[in-house]
């Protein structure tokens, strides 16, 4: 990993540690694999959802641990002192209590989104526990500009792809056939992994917004709907787009085509910083409703994106959130119809002093 990134992670940590400080805390536990990697750049990923590739202890007086398990070592080796790794055995409640307690810890903070009961019942034994919720995620929420980049590259990668989308639609093709061949092309294209499960729909099936592609097969006159991002950089990349196979479109199609693309729009135009996140959704829904189509909007408007697909600002009802300069959202209006189908289109968008920067 190049030094500037090193010493960029190295500033993020020193945030927590601020944070560590006015919370009076001796140290905290970061568990939660994305944030574990924006703040030590070791392992995106926890190998299984039953297993963890390790944890982070910042502590308050300046001196940070990676913790992992023999199996990662000599990649723990490449980007952390040796001096400052802890490589636990199997009983890793066990072992992370007695070294946490052996550095004179007696507080510790935690993510509490993330810890399992079994992990907090071993660390609580010889510690104070004190759970917190997004104290990372609070730093994650405006990017920096090498985030901002790889997350541009990564948008780019999917508009190349879904530029490919409408020559691969081919009558009798499966969902799951087209599905794995728009896999194959981000791979190809240097993607590391799918941002998430693609999502395919033919016809009716766009009525489901989270459709698992199966072996329906393409017909003429039918709605497509496709979802689908990329990993690239360490960084998501996610879009919908809806399209029509055969000649023509019908009326019918074309006006609700038209009319999602009108709704995110308005919801683009009005996204500036200061801006309260639940008055955009607002926003849509009102638009929706002044076209009788209200019920047919089911879902928010859209979500943050970067190391995770789903990460904050969640874009929804709820979201008391003021829009900041750095965050980067999506923007995807759908209306859904049982036993006809659904349509939706998706940008992803990055909040500037000027306003929306459609990525």
């Amino acid at each position: 990993m190049p030094d500037s990134i090193q010493d960029t992670i190295k500033k993020r940590r020193e945030k927590i540690r601020e944070k560590i400080q006015q919370q009076e805390l001796d140290a905290y536990l970061v568990l939660h694999p994305a944030n574990r990697y924006y703040l030590s750049g070791f392992e995106l990923h926890d190998p299984q959802c039953n297993e963890s590739a390790g944890c982070l202890i910042i502590t308050a007086e300046g001196r940070d641990w990676l913790c992992t398990d023999p199996r990662y070592l000599e990649a723990a080796k490449n980007l952390w002192p040796e001096n400052d790794l802890y490589i636990y055995k199997k009983d890793r409640g066990k072992n992370l209590s007695d070294f946490v307690s052996g550095l004179g810890i007696s507080r510790l903070g935690f993510e509490k989104k993330i810890m399992s009961f079994e992990l907090y019942q071993e660390l609580s034994q010889g510690l104070e526990l004190q759970p917190f919720k997004g104290l990372t995620e609070e730093l994650r929420l405006q990017k920096q500009d090498l985030e901002l980049q790889y997350l541009q590259e990564s948008c780019d990668l999917n508009h190349e792809i879904f530029a490919q989308i409408p020559v691969m639609l081919e009558k009798g093709c499966t969902e799951a056939s087209l599905a794995w061949k728009i896999e194959k092309m981000f791979r190809e294209r240097g993607a590391s992994e799918l941002a998430f499960s693609p999502i395919v729909a033919f016809g009716a099936n766009a009525a489901l917004p989270h459709h698992l592609p199966g072996e329906d097969k393409l017909t003429e006159g039918t709605p497509v709907l496709v979802d689908v991002g990329a990993r690239y950089q360490q960084y998501c990349s996610d879009q919908s787009r809806t399209f029509w196979f055969g000649k023509h479109p019908t009326q019918e199609f074309q006006k609700l085509l038209d009319t999602v693309k009108q709704a995110q729009q308005l919801a683009i135009d009005n996204i500036r910083p200061g801006k309260e996140i639940k008055g955009l959704y607002r926003m849509v829904v009102d638009f929706f409703e002044s076209h009788s189509l209200g019920k047919h909007f089911t879902h928010a408007l859209g979500h943050g994106i970067g190391l995770e697909t789903h990460e904050a600002p969640g874009v929804g009802p709820n979201q008391e959130t003021v829009l900041q300069e750095g965050m980067v959202i999506t923007v995807e209006p759908g209306l859904y119809f049982s036993g006809w189908g659904g349509i939706r289109w998706e940008h992803m968008v990055a909040v500037t002093p000027e306003g929306a920067k459609v990525l």
